[in-house]
């Protein structure tokens, strides 16, 4: 996945969830965050934040720039460029599943990779099919919490993602196969762990999900200032 005509400011302050204050070359203005989740861990006044720029191409929109990286400082090791992007996890899981780079156990090659799909009242991210006619569903979420290596999810109460894994949780159930993806939208992540503190309820579903035959499935990410890249499985420690 590529962005365009990426600029490099500081971040001030965040007024809202969908807005951020930056310096820009000795300039103070406001840029659309691609991000409505808190994120407090990474937007923090005075973070390098990295900008794509619609100058020129604006359409319908009413912000130039949007934030889709940050460069979060860490005490005993170099800064880690993450991604923040809400729509990156998807769009990097369509192009591994379309070429093949992502495989999902259980399923040979795809024939089908189908987003937005309706399942009982929620809409999953993926339906697939493999050449010899085995179905699944894939619902991917976005990971950008990460503590000395651990990668977490969620970084706040998600009731949405309790439904969706207890909808997996149904579809296995029946027969068909179904996945969950993390995407860690970051390198260097050793293990992934569902983030109990925050949301015990999330940790709790996910569990049982697994229990009920539902595949979790943890990547983590190449993300440079202009691209993100699905990268390598991790290990999951459901604790």
């Amino acid at each position: 996945m590529i962005y365009t005509n990426i600029r490099s400011a500081v971040f001030l302050e965040r007024p809202n969830r969908f807005v951020a204050r930056v310096r820009l070359d000795g300039a103070e203005m406001t840029v659309h965050v691609k991000n409505t989740g808190r994120c407090g861990e990474l937007l923090l006044p005075g973070a390098r934040v990295y900008l794509e720029d619609f100058t020129g191409r604006m359409g319908s929109r009413k912000l130039a720039y949007s934030l889709i990286a940050v460069e979060k400082q860490r005490e005993k090791a170099p800064p880690l460029l993450v991604n923040m992007d809400a729509q990156a996890p998807n769009r990097v899981t369509k192009e591994a599943l379309l070429t093949g780079t992502l495989s999902l156990p259980g399923l040979g090659r795809l024939g089908t990779v189908k987003p937005e799909t309706v399942f009982g009242s929620s809409r999953l991210d993926f339906f697939v099919r493999d050449e010899a006619g085995q179905e699944g569903y894939l619902e991917v979420k976005g990971v950008t919490l990460e503590h000395d290596g651990v990668a977490s999810f969620p970084d706040a109460p998600t009731e949405r993602g309790v439904k969706h894994l207890r909808e997996l949780s149904e579809l296995a159930e029946r027969g068909l196969r179904a996945y969950v993806l993390f995407v860690i939208q970051m390198g260097q992540m050793h293990v992934f762990r569902p983030n109990a503190e925050r949301h015990p309820a999330f940790a709790a579903a996910l569990r049982d999900a697994v229990g009920h035959g539902v595949e979790a499935l943890a990547y983590d990410c190449i993300v440079t200032r202009d691209t993100m890249t699905l990268h390598a499985p991790i290990p999951i420690s459901l604790g």
